[in-house]
């Protein structure tokens, strides 16, 4: 009979365990917790100071929750807004335009243009983006007066361009999208090249599905930026405003628009926090399944 091969004798160093006590778990809980209510009290007041009527708005020391909740609030809101000469409706409108031209537009000329840069070898492909890293150090504060004579050198002035063309050249969202489309693996691409498809087919249905992640992201910021846009220093006319600016133009009426105010803070909140929540959701679920190697 063949002798049977002897069983090597296996050596297992020993697994590294995580100690953790109940003490440290319930510290650690503790502290998520009290961050957590520290996070979520400005939006639970802001929800609160829309549906207090003036007398508890004014009340000293001020509450924190609502003891006669009411409407009145929105109605004083639509009450003034429908009395200017501008209607309600066209501020939407505006505001409409503006967010989504702004937003989609960043979006899909970042993405285009990150591709090249992280898929592509050319000539003065790191020197382009190093320019792009380097406009990223300075504030809109700093580029404001050059960025307004450009705006009026084109003639574009006093339209939504002058809002939405300036979105598309942020340099955050060319960035973040470079540097995720770095981590697909080259081997994706040359497998669809091999198949005959172009380069515009493997941008838009293989490339950006895969970094649904990082366009999501750079929505919601690009969304809450376009939503703050007041357009004052391009627009004039009334009619081209946004929602944003006729609103701040109710905060600031004083104490008898302190209801309508609540109201405005409110809207300006709940819009941007309601499309975070939303797009946050799909980035989670994105992020657990996009884990790629060659």
């Amino acid at each position: 009979m063949a002798e049977q091969p002897k069983k090597k004798k296996i050596k297992r160093g020993k697994q590294k365990q995580l100690n953790r006590s109940m003490a440290g778990n319930a510290l650690l809980f503790a502290l998520m917790i009290f961050c957590g209510i520290f996070m979520v009290l400005p939006l639970v007041m802001i929800v609160n100071n829309c549906l207090k009527p003036l007398d508890e708005l004014y009340q000293f020391p001020p509450k924190i929750f609502v003891r006669n909740p009411t409407l009145e609030n929105f109605s004083d809101l639509f009450v003034l807004m429908n009395d200017s000469w501008v209607p309600f409706s066209r501020y939407i409108l505006n505001t409409i335009i503006i967010t989504v031209g702004g937003m989609v537009g960043h979006v899909v000329l970042a993405s285009m243009a990150a591709y090249p840069l992280a898929k592509h070898k050319f000539p003065g492909k790191n020197v382009l983006f190093s320019m792009v890293v380097l406009s990223m150090m300075f504030s809109w504060t700093v580029t404001q007066i050059p960025q307004y004579l450009i705006i009026s050198w084109l003639g574009i002035n006093n339209t939504y361009l002058a809002l939405v063309l300036p979105a598309w050249s942020f340099g955050m969202g060319l960035y973040l999208m470079k540097q995720f489309m770095e981590q697909l693996p080259d081997s994706l691409m040359e497998s669809a090249r091999l198949d005959g498809a172009d380069e515009m087919t493997i941008f838009w249905r293989i490339v950006m599905p895969n970094v649904k992640p990082a366009w999501l992201t750079l929505a919601i910021f690009q969304f809450q930026q376009m939503w703050a846009n007041t357009g004052s220093l391009f627009l004039r006319d009334e009619q081209l405003k946004p929602l944003q600016f006729a609103l701040q133009q109710i905060t600031a009426g004083g104490v008898a628009r302190a209801g309508a105010a609540a109201a405005v803070t409110f809207i300006i909140a709940a819009v941007p926090i309601t499309f975070f929540i939303i797009c946050q959701k799909n980035v989670l679920e994105t992020m657990t399944t996009s884990g790629m190697k060659d």
